[in-house]
């Protein structure tokens, strides 16, 4: 059986390098036509050109809190069936919250991609943290009142 392996590291590297770049093309391709978020705040359904419209304010949001880099550490596959794979990324995210005070935090995520030919694409996402709050908590976001 063709394992997934080569597949899935490609999809996360496009990610990070999207991430970086800023690429919200890249980013945005990465997505089925339409997918599920799930996080702390709840479900939702989203359409890949939503996200598209999206994503240069999550950039901006990550830029202005000091963001510097986000990569992934590691990535644990699970084999679901010929066409889908889940993959929990262990990701690094390194903020500058000062000059020289670096601020390195690890969050994670699950992601179900579908293969559809050498393409996957992702149709599920499980954010395992409020981004927001952690960038509260790590002191590079006023707290609400």
């Amino acid at each position: 059986m063709e394992q997934f392996n080569d597949m899935v590291r490609k999809v996360f590297e496009d990610y990070a390098r999207g991430i970086a770049t800023p690429d919200p093309e890249l980013l945005s391709s990465l997505y089925n036509e339409s997918f599920v978020f799930a996080g702390p705040q709840g479900v939702q359904v989203v359409a890949r050109e939503d996200l598209l419209r999206a994503l240069p304010s999550r950039q901006g949001f990550f830029q202005a809190v000091g963001l510097t880099s986000s990569r992934v550490r590691s990535l644990e596959e699970t084999r679901l069936d010929d066409d889908y794979v889940m993959v929990k990324a262990y990701w690094e995210m390194r903020f500058e919250k000062g000059p020289g005070q670096p601020v390195v935090d690890e969050t994670s995520a699950t992601y179900i991609l579908h293969r559809r030919g050498d393409l996957l694409r992702i149709v599920f996402q499980l954010d395992h943290q409020d981004l927001m709050k952690r960038v509260q908590d790590l002191g590079l976001l006023p707290a609400k009142d």
